[in-house]
């Protein structure tokens, strides 16, 4: 029996997922946390760890599933974290990916395309869901996106902190400048809000941390 850790942010997701499972033999809830934090408490606390991690992407306040995933993964002997998301813009995805995930689905997913899906985690196989695998194929086709100098230097502002005020007085632009570049940026990377852009400037190699 594979034994799965659901993390979500939504009670009324968090209980669908467990009935769900409960209904599946092949499946065994072990817990429930409401974000990465939670999680990552749990995961010490249970005497047994997890074969895999349900992880929800955005959930509010708390820690995010990205961050939750690279610090699970880099536990001891870390279960698989398939991440079950609404979320599938290319930031997000490579994001995840890149903090150890070892699959990727939606949460519109069939419930027998999400068991397949957690059997094959707990194999420690790759999972991707099709709409996500051609984005990902589709990312690797196009190569990487190129941005002008100024959208560069604007997104790397960006990554330093920096609100839009800011930047225009930086670089002394107009505020109104600034958006527009903001919003080439975004349609460049594929993306459609300024964390998303930095987290694909950063995965791209477009712009560098700190």
């Amino acid at each position: 029996m594979i034994q799965v850790l659901l993390v979500d942010d939504h009670p009324v997701v968090r209980r669908g997922l467990r009935a769900m499972v409960d209904e599946l033999p092949e499946l065994e809830a072990v817990g429930e946390a409401g974000d990465g934090a939670e999680a990552l408490r749990l995961l010490d606390a249970l005497p047994q760890r997890p074969d895999v991690v349900l992880m929800d992407l955005q959930m509010g306040a708390g820690m995010h599933g990205v961050e939750a995933t690279r610090r699970i993964t880099a536990l001891p002997d870390p279960p698989a974290v398939l991440i079950l998301t609404t979320y599938s813009t290319d930031a997000d995805i490579l994001a995840a990916v890149e903090a150890g995930a070892t699959g990727y689905l939606l949460k519109d997913a069939p419930p027998p395309e999400l068991v397949a899906a957690v059997q094959a985690a707990a194999r420690g196989e790759t999972v991707l869901a099709p709409p996500v695998a051609a984005r990902l194929l589709g990312r690797v086709r196009a190569g990487r996106p190129t941005l002008s100098p100024r959208e560069a230097e604007i997104l790397q502002l960006l990554a330093s902190g920096l609100a839009n005020r800011q930047i225009s007085k930086r670089l002394f632009i107009s505020e109104a400048t600034v958006k527009t570049h903001l919003v080439h940026i975004y349609e460049k990377l594929g993306v459609d809000s300024r964390t998303a852009a930095i987290a694909a400037g950063l995965s791209s190699g477009l712009i560098r941390a700190g």
